[in-house]
Order: C-alpha cells, then structure tokens, then sequence
C-alpha cells in the first residue's frame, strides 16, 4: 500500500469566491447602518440655529433623543414616556460607558421637556450629552 500519493494536493491558487461573500457581507451590514442613522433626522422637527455650530461627526452607538413641538419624546422614532426613557437610557449607561447622547428639540419645545431630559440623563450617570441646531445665517 502507497500512503504518500494523496499527500500531496495539488496548489489551488487564490480563491475569490470568499473574499467577495465578505466584501458583500460588509456592504450589506454598512447599508443597514446608514439607512437606520437617516431614519433619526427624518422627523419633522425645525431645530434651532447656531451662529457658532458646526458639523458634528457621529458616532458609533450614540443615541438620539427627540423632542417634538409639543413635548413628546422619541427615540428611533418611538414615543417613550419619562420613565420608559430613563430605563433605556439606564441600560445603554450601564453597558457603554461615556456614551454620547444627542438631544434634537423642536425650537417651539417648551423648555420644562428639554430638562426633564436632561435630568433623565442626569439620574442614569451620562454626561456625554450634546445638543442638535443648525448653522446661522452666518455659518457654512
């Protein structure tokens, strides 16, 4: 008995096949990203100006918090009560540190809802808090 003839396996070469089932993986996972980081900004709230604001970068993982005309609270376009809020908020704090959260408020919000937010904010330990406006009419 020969033993040693099929040790021997012929060079296939470089495979392609594999790299384009990961090339098209990544392309599909980074379309679903960009598609739900849109679906935030979609809301028709008119955010205040900013003489001095800029484009902001955003992050992985930040959470958006809206706050509509009339005082209502969204996120990922679901209405949350206070309470409902500060447990989510609760959770994302206790698994992600310094995470970043954006407070995107109509202009006509009563002020009273945008600090009951951020006392929210406060009660579950996140600081990393940021504040949504448009540039002026002197900004780029």
């Amino acid at each position: 008995m020969n033993f040693r003839k099929n040790l021997h396996t012929p060079n296939v070469g470089f495979q392609i096949a594999p790299l384009l089932d990961i090339l098209l993986t990544l392309l599909i996972f980074f379309m679903v990203t960009s598609v739900s980081a849109r679906r935030e900004t979609r809301m028709d709230l008119t955010v205040p100006t900013s003489d001095t604001s800029v484009p902001a970068v955003r992050n992985v993982g930040e959470v958006i918090v809206n706050i509509d005309a009339a005082g209502r609270v969204f996120i990922r376009n679901v209405e949350m009560a206070l309470p409902r809020l500060e447990a989510l908020l609760g959770q994302v704090a206790h698994e992600f540190r310094d995470q970043p959260v954006i407070i995107r408020a109509d202009g006509k919000t009563p002020h009273a809802r945008v600090v009951a937010v951020l006392d929210v904010c406060r009660k579950v330990d996140i600081w990393n808090i940021s504040f949504a406006t448009l540039p002026g009419a002197d900004g780029e």
